[in-house]
């Protein structure tokens, strides 16, 4: 996400660097480029003139520090406006004694409600919490089924100490979406269970529509009122722009949202929801789903994202991404193998999963300072890394601990054992032989 509007911005900032001092004028000019970037981004348009009149503004008003360029000076005035727009850090949910805490989540159909709902819970799993997770979404056909599913997936597969619950009353599902008030007995009788079952937070997956109507908003208005949620997080899908920003106002006029998760955010939409939300609603950006995975939800933080769009990376998360994933003692065991070249293809392989698990390869690379808009035409071939992953699958465990005995009969055996090309088995162990 980014890579057009990083770009775009990056070109009009550095129009300035050549200009020996800030002027209304140059700073117009500049601005203009970046409005245009922004409109193109689909940043809602009374977001972008705001934005741009209040940079221009404050430009003219800072005195330029003589150890920058007004390029660069003008970079740091947009980065704080930037921040200002996406609003401050959101502090964590407060978590009330006695339990259980409650918090509703909310969003239009497809927009990755369901997913983010089993993101929650794997969260909250992995913190040491007893979570219930309540199907309340009785409209959709096979909603229920769709939400056990992904909570038993958290509860089997996700870290931590704590336990994720699944209730469900399917027998209350609408025929031919017809389930006035049932949505709000479930709510009720999951929250009796949690009170009973001592679970810390209840966490109710409501119902969803295409759109925003009255219908939606009275089913919603009434688990509110029944069961006053200590938090109403609303999901927003990231690729859908100025719609998300629209149904995103209608929920919150209505419904008052503690705060927005923007689900599909690492895909290549032009990110203007993420600029948009918070200056439209008034409710913060809480969270961030960056992938399908139960496991990747991130936590907002705007000085980070700013730092994105402006192309100076995103180090301080790719460092947590890291240290989530990569055992310090195993990294250091693994730091003096490669030093006494006794590293092994099974090394190997548990370092590879282990960066895969922090994300797609061009996402880690773009929180690189200066790699934003150096990516955008790279080709990145994700499917390299199963490829790698089949070719050592396929290796017999001497082989892994001593690759040097691959010689031509084995590697056409390992080829075709994993369905790749001699060639491509030859050049790992060149690679290999490379960094051993």
């Amino acid at each position: 996400m980014f890579e057009m509007l990083t770009d775009r911005v990056g070109k009009s900032l550095r129009n300035l660097s050549g200009r020996g001092r800030i002027s209304e004028t140059n700073v117009r000019e500049a601005m203009d480029g970046v409005r245009t970037a922004l409109l193109e981004a689909d940043v809602h348009h009374e977001v972008v003139d705001t934005f741009c009149e209040e940079v221009v503004t404050e430009a003219l008003g800072r005195e330029v520090t003589k150890s920058l360029k007004p390029g660069e000076e003008m970079i740091g005035v947009v980065h704080d406006k930037l921040v200002e727009l996406m609003g401050a850090d959101a502090s964590p949910p407060m978590w009330v004694e006695p339990g259980p805490t409650i918090v509703m989540l909310c969003g239009l159909q497809g927009s990755g409600k369901t997913t983010t709902c089993g993101k929650l819970a794997a969260r909250w799993k992995n913190e040491g919490r007893k979570v219930l997770v309540a199907a309340a979404d009785l409209q959709r056909p096979a909603a229920v089924e769709q939400l056990q599913t992904v909570v038993q997936g958290v509860e089997s597969t996700g870290r931590g100490s704590g336990q994720v619950a699944f209730h469900g009353e399917p027998e209350r599902c609408a025929e031919f979406g017809r389930a006035v008030g049932e949505a709000v007995t479930v709510c009720r009788n999951a929250i009796n269970r949690a009170r009973d079952e001592e679970h810390d937070v209840v966490l109710l997956d409501t119902a969803g529509r295409l759109h925003v109507d009255d219908e939606l908003m009275g089913e919603l208005e009434a688990i509110r009122t029944a069961v006053r949620p200590h938090r109403i997080l609303l999901v927003v899908d990231a690729m859908s722009g100025q719609d998300a920003v629209d149904s995103a106002r209608a929920f919150h006029q209505r419904l008052e949202v503690d705060g927005v998760i923007l689900s599909k955010f690492d895909s290549d939409a032009r990110g203007g929801a993420a600029l948009s939300v918070r200056r439209v609603t008034g409710a913060p950006i809480v969270h961030l789903g960056v992938g399908e995975h139960s496991d990747q939800l991130e936590d907002f933080h705007a000085e980070r994202v700013a730092g994105r769009i402006l192309g100076m990376g995103d180090v301080v998360s790719l460092v947590e991404k890291a240290r989530d994933e990569v055992d310090e003692a195993e990294a250091q065991k693994m730091a003096v193998k490669l030093a006494e070249g006794r590293m092994t293809m099974d090394d190997f392989l548990s370092q590879i999963k282990a960066i895969r698990r922090m994300g797609p390869i061009k996402q880690l690379l773009g929180m690189l300072p200066g790699m934003g808009a150096a990516l955008k035409d790279m080709p990145i071939d994700e499917k390299q890394f199963d490829r790698v992953e089949a070719i050592i699958g396929s290796m017999t465990k001497t082989e892994r601990v001593e690759p040097d005995r691959i010689e031509r009969s084995r590697a056409k055996r390992i080829a075709a054992g994993s369905g790749t090309a001699r060639d491509e088995v030859s050049r790992l162990m060149k690679q290999f032989d490379g960094m051993s």
